[in-house]
């Protein structure tokens, strides 16, 4: 189940190119929009919209050995990323609350990058076990990328925020109804839907994974010698 396997026949890149396109606008404006937020200039706001919005990918790409990674191979997700980018720069105040767009944006690119970059994954051969982390690692590249650009801690290890997981969720669903039969295209919709929906109920409801007790052994002999004196 979790060896080697061969690459699907099922493959239909005409959906994923497109749904690669969405992702990378999405990324590519919560990288500008970011850098709008920072009072950053043009070239700045630029740089930071095109390394969120590729950055998923090329990390991808480099895991499965493709060489270059395809966003070098042509200048469509270069293009997408700066139009997105150009938008974001003279119209940032239609956009609403920057923090709160950002956030959004995030949750979309991921989701859309997670599912894609896992059905890619697997169609290239890979177990499904390797092709769901591949899909997470696609999915949260290029927001951690953008987060260290600007000296933000990464939301993949903010406290309260619990962006693995849903990524996670999102990722296995995706190779397993695939790998069912269930077809790639419900695959990546059932995929991206998990993962946005979890992942926004996550920021309404303020969710977060358990932090580590403050003295887990201390608590437990405390309340076993508690339990002799009482015999």
């Amino acid at each position: 189940m979790c060896g080697p396997r061969r690459p699907r026949g099922t493959y239909n890149p005409g959906v994923l190119t497109a749904l690669n396109y969405l992702g990378i606008a999405a990324f590519a404006a919560s990288g500008a929009l970011m850098g709008v937020r920072k009072r950053l200039d043009a070239f700045a706001i630029w740089t930071l919209a095109v390394l969120t919005g590729l950055g998923g990918g090329i990390a991808r790409d480099v895991m499965l050995g493709v060489t270059p990674p395809l966003s070098f191979k042509g200048w469509e997700n270069l293009t997408v990323a700066t139009a997105t980018a150009a938008v974001v720069f003279f119209f940032h105040p239609q956009f609403g609350a920057v923090r709160r767009t950002v956030d959004v944006l995030d949750a979309f690119g991921v989701a859309l990058f997670t599912s894609t970059g896992a059905l890619v994954a697997l169609h290239s051969g890979t177990s499904l076990f390797a092709a769901a982390l591949i899909g997470v690692t696609t999915g949260l590249g290029g927001g951690i990328l953008r987060d260290v650009l600007v000296n933000e801690v990464p939301l993949l290890i903010q406290s309260g925020e619990m962006v693995a997981i849903p990524a996670l969720a999102g990722a296995g669903l995706t190779v397993a109804i695939d790998d069912l039969g269930g077809g790639q295209d419900w695959a990546l919709v059932v995929g991206t839907a998990v993962a946005f929906g979890f992942r926004m109920l996550v920021m309404w409801r303020g969710w977060s994974a358990p932090q580590a007790p403050s003295d887990l052994w201390g608590t437990v002999a405390a309340r076993v010698r508690r339990g002799g004196r009482r015999r």
